[in-house]
């Protein structure tokens, strides 16, 4: 069997697994830091981020777009100057903001948990619309600790993964940008999906935290596919130059949150699909 291999170790808590440009992106969430890391193993430093959870993802025109989760802001790169404050959620909900996913046409979805991470389960997580603009307005709610988030390639959907629900969860991006009502995408018994990622062929990898694992589901949930781990996984992405290659960010938990505990966060990446292989 093909073991995963550590690209790179002594990470705080790493997150946010991008593939973009030929290069992977992640946070480590710890750190404050977006990083990127080239095909020769270079690591380079991205950008700082005052407050986790951190996430990002690219507008239209190349420019990344970053969640400061704690402070409820969305940033935009402006060249020369950093990143610069571009919308705030803290209107929306007071609680810390997640995942994000940018919309080909420019619109940016966010979402929050809608509690505190040390408050009892709730049903309290929303989904929240961002106009190029900087307007922002609640368009989904009820969610079950919304995760890892996508838009698929033809822009009519976005995609949730709902963490305490153990599913993953679509809507229908209506033209004006808001959501139809959700739609069951994949349940998985006993999961508890966190990073999601399009695998290339219409299905969605999720990491598991728990689980310390990845899982391929297709849409209805028959898994294709699990990648087991020796810690929780948060967050995962294909990529590589021909997409069949798994990026995967693992750390102890709940030891990664602890700032005295030793820096288990490692870049992973296992070859889940044959070269040449469509």
């Amino acid at each position: 069997m093909v073991q995963a291999t550590t690209l790179v170790s002594g990470l705080g808590m790493g997150e946010s697994a991008r593939w973009h440009g030929g290069e992977f992106y992640f946070a480590d969430w710890t750190a404050g830091t977006i990083s990127a890391l080239d095909a020769a193993g270079n690591v380079r430093r991205v950008a700082g981020v005052p407050s986790f959870p951190i996430t990002f993802d690219w507008l239209p025109d190349g420019r990344m777009a970053v969640v400061s989760g704690s402070d409820g802001a969305v940033l935009v790169e402006v060249p020369h100057a950093g990143l610069v404050p571009m919308a705030s959620l803290r209107a929306l909900s007071p609680h810390p903001w997640n995942e994000i996913a940018v919309h080909p046409a420019g619109n940016i979805y966010v979402n929050g948990i809608g509690q505190d991470y040390a408050g009892e389960p709730q049903e309290n997580g929303l989904i929240a619309l961002i106009r190029p603009d900087g307007t922002a307005r609640q368009v989904a709610g009820n969610l079950a600790f919304p995760n890892g988030m996508l838009i698929s390639a033809d822009g009519r959907s976005l995609v949730v993964a709902e963490s305490n629900a153990g599913r993953l969860t679509s809507f229908e991006i209506l033209p004006d940008g808001t959501l139809a009502p959700s739609q069951p995408w994949a349940a998985v018994k006993g999961s508890a999906p966190d990073g999601i990622s399009w695998d290339g062929s219409g299905g969605i990898w999720f990491a598991e935290v728990p689980g310390e694992r990845c899982v391929r589901v297709q849409e209805g949930g028959t898994v294709l596919q699990t990648v087991e781990l020796d810690d929780g996984c948060f967050s995962c992405a294909a990529g590589g130059d021909d997409g069949g290659l798994l990026f995967m960010m693992t750390a102890q938990w709940p030891q990664a949150m602890d700032p005295g505990w030793e820096k288990t966060g490692r870049v992973m990446v296992q070859r889940v699909r044959p070269p040449g292989m469509p």
